[in-house]
């Protein structure tokens, strides 16, 4: 009688057990679908041949028509977020960390090299480089990817998020939300804090620094040493050079110096070129698209006016990544991205 309770209690455990085992994998499987947003996520519905998701698109300009190169991740009809890179003329490369956790969120992504940058066509036309054009070719590819204001999120990164003050100001009536990292709506304060974080660092360094500077010997190898151990490994990326992410090391080294410069002006520390007097803060009122605003605390844009432009902006929200720095997307994952998803979570299920 004993035996044969044992053995009956043993089949009834051996049953419960097994019912416990597909559940929890049921659960499992369930969150895993959830966390991919649909079991259509990896249909990149592709014709012919497949290309892992690159697009050359066509872009027209004053000067011709030529392409640009972007590459879609995932599958969301309800969230696809477009990616505008740094530089100006840098790559998508070092924004390549969203790889790592946009896909997990569920969220449709693209990756996108602007005009002028490594992957897309590289003309040398001057007239090409202006905020004008940039805009429309940001219009262009949108529409190219097909991304409406019930799923089109825009995230722009330092020079990328100036571009996208733009856009959300010409084209806002396509944007369901809006995403402004480490990039101050006026670039005359941006260069005033860049010079007080500057003179915070040691005078002699300072000193050699304007050497080189007042003879107009940006590309001098100690110069650009100097830049970056000093300055970049405290503001752009807070770790020493050699152990930055190898992204970040790939898109600096495919960067479109002229069309930098010309943008931007021949140093971090002195902003003369396009951009010198670009100045919107007194615009972001005209931006009714919800917003988030993400600023550092060790980046080289100020992190109390970032705050301050999510004020100005009539839905607007702030994200501090109190680690980071200027690429505070890789020396601070641990709030940047938790929040950076957590917006967009919360603006696709706001009504």
């Amino acid at each position: 009688m004993i035996k044969h309770l044992s053995l009956k209690t043993l089949y009834l455990f051996i049953s419960l057990l097994s019912i416990s085992l597909f559940s929890c994998k049921k659960r499992v499987d369930t969150t895993q679908q959830s966390n991919i947003g649909s079991p259509n996520y990896y249909n990149l519905e592709e014709d012919g041949i497949k290309t892992g998701g690159v697009k050359m698109i066509p872009i027209t300009t004053p000067v011709g028509t030529f392409k640009v190169w972007t590459k879609r991740f995932g599958n969301n009809p309800k969230i696809k977020i477009l990616i505008l890179h740094g530089g100006p003329a840098l790559t998508h490369e070092y924004l390549e960390s969203f790889e790592s956790f946009f896909p997990g969120a569920g969220f449709e992504f693209y990756e996108y090299d602007q005009l002028g940058s490594y992957y897309s066509d590289q003309p040398k036309d001057s007239v090409l480089w202006t905020l004008d054009r940039f805009t429309d070719e940001v219009e262009q590819v949108r529409k190219a990817l097909g991304l409406t204001k019930d799923n089109f999120f825009l995230l722009g990164q330092s020079w990328g998020g100036i571009l996208a003050m733009e856009y959300a100001l010409k084209y806002q009536q396509n944007l369901k939300g809006l995403i402004i990292s480490n990039m101050m709506a006026s670039y005359p304060k941006y260069s005033a804090y860049n010079e007080k974080l500057r003179q915070a660092l040691r005078k002699s360094l300072v000193d050699s620094l304007v050497a080189f500077e007042q003879k107009g010997d940006f590309h001098n190898p100690t110069y650009q040493q100097l830049v970056t151990t000093e300055f970049y490994c405290k503001h752009i990326c807070r770790m020493p050079e050699a152990q930055w992410p190898e992204p970040i090391q790939r898109s600096f080294k495919h960067i479109n110096q002229p069309v930098y410069e010309l943008i931007q002006g021949p140093s971090e520390f002195v902003p003369g070129g396009l951009l010198k007097n670009w100045d919107r803060e007194k615009d972001l009122k005209d931006i009714h698209v919800p917003t988030l605003m993400i600023g550092a605390h060790y980046d080289s844009m100020d992190p109390e006016y970032m705050k301050l432009m999510s004020t100005l902006v009539p839905n607007g929200e702030y994200l501090y990544c109190p680690d980071g720095s200027h690429l505070c997307m890789w020396d601070d994952q641990k709030h940047y991205f938790p929040g950076v998803i957590n917006f967009i979570n919360k603006v696709d299920q706001s009504k």
